[in-house]
């Protein structure tokens, strides 16, 4: 018997959550003797994808046009009846369309992954969106997302899975991590001694780098606070603009640094005292609280969508087992509390708290862990196919 196929379908292979996961997925395929297939328009992680064993299919999975859609949906029924796919499992949504269609063609079981928030403003939108609800399994990639698709599409009860998006923990125990931490600090300019506040995110608005800024204003007993503010604007001159306005009113000029972009997660985490993801709107998933938990770092984090799902604090646990704190949204008093709180934890208090933190991102979070759940959803469905 020849091993199962499953075949996945992604718009490009540049950085993101879906085509991060589908790599992932395809690697942990490989590893168990499958076949795994990607359809994609291309991108710079495809070199990563093939050197796993997994298969890449150029194909243009990024348009949006109906005629396209359908004639992508009869091109990837030729490909399932080929190649003898026997999974199809779509992390967008308009290539979702043209896989669902497809696997409704061919009787294949079609499994979606729901990876955000979807804009829904109106009925035509929500129309879009519901075919990350019409999997023969819809996975969610968080509890907070389950509960979106619950009150948007009913229809899909009975069929979500919830598995939250893992995150590879090995880059985080690599020996070299604090040598390059130094060196990070050093190319921020973090004044020796400092303690180092970290929000790693793209510089917009709904990220809350404000109210960072306005909660470091309130801790004017802790002159060796530094925050840094790590992240791209992505062209948003207004809103950079803007944050260096408030940091020099508020008097904290060579208290915030604005470094820019930074690709290493993983030195930026260890350089940090304390990381904070203060996001004012729902985010779908918290991947830099979970990275922030792998590098035993104090994490505050926003009590908004589904960032504070990763971070363990009372009363779900108890005070001694809390491994961050937790927030309101948008309240820089509250912020500025859990830092001092942070701030003032011992060598030995940091050190357990740092403990319990990798070992509750390893049980829940880990990439092995993501992947044994997906791998578990394509076993049913073959087993239930018979």
């Amino acid at each position: 018997m020849s091993s199962p196929t499953v075949l996945q379908i992604v718009p490009e292979l540049h950085t993101g959550g879906a085509e991060r996961t589908a790599v992932d997925v395809a690697a942990r395929l490989v590893d168990e003797g499958w076949r795994a297939i990607v359809l994609s328009d291309g991108g710079q992680l495809v070199d990563e994808l093939t050197a796993t064993g997994a298969e890449h299919v150029a194909f243009p999975a990024r348009t949006k046009n109906p005629v396209r859609l359908r004639r992508n949906a009869s091109a990837i029924a030729r490909l399932v009846r080929a190649e003898g796919v026997d999974i199809i499992h779509a992390r967008s949504r308009a290539p979702a369309w043209s896989a669902y269609w497809a696997a409704r063609r061919t009787g294949v079981p079609f499994v979606t992954t729901y990876h955000g928030a979807y804009n829904q403003k109106s009925w035509l939108k929500g129309a879009y969106n519901s075919v990350m609800a019409r999997g023969d399994v819809v996975i969610a990639n968080s509890g907070y997302t389950a509960d979106l698709i619950r009150a948007r599409h009913p229809f899909a009860e009975g069929r979500i899975v919830t598995i939250h998006r893992g995150t590879d923990l090995a880059a985080f125990a690599d020996p070299a991590v604090p040598q390059r931490a130094e060196a990070l600090r050093r190319a921020w300019g973090v004044p020796d001694g400092a303690r180092v506040i970290l929000q790693l995110a793209r510089l917009t608005g709904w990220k809350g780098q404000a109210v960072v800024v306005d909660a470091l204003a309130q801790l004017a007993d802790r002159p060796d606070a530094v925050a840094v503010l790590a992240g791209d604007a992505q062209g948003r001159a207004d809103y950079l603009a803007s944050l260096r306005a408030r940091i020099a009113a508020l008097g904290l000029d060579g208290r915030v640094l604005l470094p820019g972009h930074c690709a290493d997660v993983p030195a930026a985490m260890e350089a940090a005292d304390v990381v904070v993801v203060a996001s004012v709107e729902p985010e779908a998933f918290g991947r830099a609280a979970v990275e922030a938990q792998a590098a035993g770092r104090p994490v505050i984090v926003s009590e908004l969508g589904a960032v504070g799902e990763t971070v363990a604090t009372p009363p779900t646990v108890a005070d001694a087992a809390r491994t961050g704190w937790k927030v309101p949204p948008g309240d820089p008093a509250a912020l500025a509390r859990a830092l001092a709180a942070a701030l003032d934890l011992d060598a030995g208090a940091r050190a357990a708290l740092a403990g319990r933190a990798r070992a509750h991102v390893r049980a829940a979070f880990s990439l092995e862990a993501m992947t044994d759940r997906t791998m578990a959803v394509y076993r049913d469905l073959l087993q239930r196919r018979g």
